[in-house]
């Protein structure tokens, strides 16, 4: 969707079985924008496949607010990652804010996103410091956070907030899919742009229950590994598979020395013992390792060979 210049402020909210909500997260995000006179503004709901009354609910903000109300309705549950592509494409703001359809993030907290963003950020994340969650969300969530600052090093208290800010430029220029909605400030800060965080209230969950079980957690597992791939070796994909080939083939080697220093000393036979045999298959499995990353960095250079790698912020003259 092409930008708006006369829209200043795109809400994107992605809602699941909220109809008890959308009404009134409608009328407060307008309260809090017309209170603090934050200019022409659209907010966007995506029904991501409910199965309750909120489409109807949609309509009804939309019947009450006017045509600053969108509603994006899908077929079926494609899941957040979809519900946000869909709002970044629908959204014709320069500024992009995205909250959770459950109330449980305050609009109020809106203004606060903004003078953040305002210092020259290009995405503001919001921090449940205080969250009103069970033990049950709250202690996987922490060990979440933990494991995905330690390996993006991206230094964020909490990358499963959905409570965010963004200049429309990060929406424009991040892809996601899958769960990787928890990592757009991953994937936003490898491309260049600026990453801050703010706390932010976070109220209990006052209607519906949450539509988020265990499996997300693997399922963010696996797509956090996707990241770390795809941020930091997409374009090299023979420094990771080397890099792990060279690490299994030292252990190998190491292993192989070991015993032929035993064979020397007269300790035999060593062929019988099971770290020969892990030896030899720490050496092959290194070699295909190292194979299969210069396979990959020839199929990167043959296939696209004109993907950017870079983001330009700005040019001066021609």
């Amino acid at each position: 969707m092409t930008r708006d210049p006369d829209i200043e402020l795109s809400i994107v909210v992605p809602v699941l079985n909220e109809a008890e909500t959308v009404l009134e997260i409608a009328r407060r995000v307008a309260a809090v924008v017309a209170r603090e006179q934050l200019g022409r503004h659209e907010i966007i709901f995506i029904d991501d496949g409910s199965r309750d009354r909120s489409w109807a609910a949609i309509g009804e903000a939309r019947a009450e607010l006017g045509p600053s109300v969108i509603g994006i309705r899908f077929r079926k549950n494609y899941g957040k990652a979809a519900a946000l592509s869909a709002g970044f494409q629908r959204a014709r703001g320069g500024v992009v804010i995205t909250m959770d359809g459950d109330l449980q993030d305050d609009p109020d907290e809106i203004p606060r996103l903004l003078a953040k963003l305002a210092e020259g950020f290009d995405l503001v994340s919001g921090w449940k410091r205080d969250r009103r969650d069970p033990l049950s969300k709250t202690l996987p969530s922490r060990l979440f956070n933990a494991t995905t600052r330690l390996l993006s090093q991206v230094r964020l208290h909490d990358f499963n907030c959905g409570f965010k800010a963004y200049r429309a430029e990060v929406t424009e220029a991040v892809r996601i899919y899958g769960e990787l909605h928890r990592y757009i400030p991953v994937l936003a800060h490898d491309l260049g742009f600026t990453v801050a965080e703010i706390p932010v209230k976070h109220h209990p969950r006052a209607h519906g229950v949450s539509k988020y079980g265990w499996r997300r957690y693997s399922r963010g597992l696996l797509d956090l590994i996707t990241v770390v791939a795809i941020t930091r070796f997409l374009t090299r994909p023979a420094h990771l598979f080397g890099s792990v080939g060279v690490l299994v083939g030292t252990v190998g080697l190491g292993v192989l020395s070991y015993l032929s220093w035993l064979w020397v000393e007269g300790v035999r036979p060593i062929g019988t013992r099971p770290l020969f045999f892990l030896g030899i298959l720490c050496l092959l499995l290194a070699t295909q390792m190292v194979s299969f990353g210069l396979l990959a960095e020839i199929l990167i250079k043959r296939l696209a060979p004109d993907r950017a790698e870079f983001q330009t912020s700005e040019v001066l003259g021609e």
